[in-house]
């Protein structure tokens, strides 16, 4: 049993990393309707105001779970350009990330007009992250001395870029997260890597239902890591209702890491890979939005039977323009799926 728990803590620490990284880790949050949360292309791209607050917490049972807070905003500014801004704080027992991103987003209409939507966005963000380890809560009598007491902390910059396309249903999008190499050094001067670069390449393709208020919308979502070569695939489905108030809409998430860890059952010794399933439920109701979505890890090995919960409330308005949203359903009595 004892080495069964020394290679579930490898594992635990495999998962950890195989789903953060510097910045504003990435979770489901996009899940639910927050696109600019990922990708900076997505700043201002349909037309409207619109704002996010998520909370996400670990395990509620236990002190110092990991737990994230975002709070974006991004708008259009005219018919070809969007800003956004991201502020978040990210925490992990004494480990602590806290930051900051301001964008910028251009967007070419290659149609004649939107109702025919057919556009290529490029965008841009700048960040300042801060990250913390918070060693002043060690017990001395249950921790080297050496290093209880210590607050280390760094400071640094770093850029998002991405694209995105969308024609008529189809949406594609592209973001290279941490694009400059960055030495934090504040776990270790020697062995931590200044590379955190990701690469996050995303598909979705709304489907409507003829003569129906049921729409859905399948989506796949692929993660690469240049530095560890750490690779994850989440495969989506979300079903719409239209509503006289507004839309109904739930889906589920699979999560699948293409890395993992072994770990001593017994006298065997097996392997897992880190796999998430996530529901989601949300409703738009006028300009307001609220979705719950729940991350649970599977597998055989796992620290808790809980898992993630996830809390996003949204308000959007146009731009006094209706976008091509609105568009399509005044055009076609139906609303398309949100990308």
């Amino acid at each position: 049993m004892k080495f069964k728990r020394i290679y579930f803590i490898l594992l635990l620490l495999v998962t950890q990393v195989a789903i953060s990284q510097d910045g504003i880790p990435v979770y489901s949050d996009y899940f639910s309707n927050n696109l600019y949360l990922l990708h900076p292309s997505m700043a201002g791209a349909d037309g409207s105001n619109q704002l996010r607050l998520t909370a996400r917490r670990q395990w509620f049972d236990q002190d110092e779970a990991p737990n994230l807070t975002t709070l974006s905003f991004n708008t259009s500014l005219g018919d070809q350009s969007g800003i956004g801004v991201v502020l978040f704080t990210d925490r992990n027992g004494y480990h602590s990330q806290t930051g900051g991103y301001l964008g910028y987003a251009h967007h070419l209409l290659l149609s004649r007009s939107k109702s025919d939507l057919n556009q290529v966005s490029f965008g841009l963000r700048a960040g300042f992250i801060q990250s913390k380890l918070d060693e002043t809560q060690f017990d001395l009598n249950d921790f080297d001395p050496i290093i209880a007491g210590i607050v280390q902390s760094t400071s640094y910059f770093n850029v998002d870029v991405g694209a995105s396309y969308r024609f008529l249903n189809f949406a594609a999008d592209l973001t290279v997260k941490n694009l400059i190499f960055q030495n934090r050094k504040i776990y270790s001067e020697k062995f931590e890597s200044n590379n955190q670069r990701r690469y996050i390449l995303g598909a979705s393709y709304g489907v409507a239902i003829n003569n129906s208020f049921y729409s859905y919308q399948p989506s796949v979502l692929f993660q690469f890591s240049e530095r560890t070569g750490e690779q994850s695939v989440d495969i989506n489905l979300k079903g719409f209702r239209d509503m006289e108030f507004g839309r109904l809409w739930a889906g589920i998430s699979y999560r699948r890491s293409f890395d993992g860890a072994q770990y001593l059952d017994g006298e065997t010794i097996n392997s897992q890979k880190l796999q998430y399933i996530t529901p989601i439920f949300g409703a738009d109701y006028k300009n307001f939005m609220l979705a719950y979505t729940y991350s649970y890890q599977t597998g055989n090995v796992k620290f808790r039977s809980g898992g993630f919960h996830q809390l996003t409330l949204g308000y959007s308005i146009l731009n006094g323009k209706p976008s091509f949203w609105e568009q399509d359903m005044r055009n076609n009595g139906r609303l398309r799926p949100a990308y």
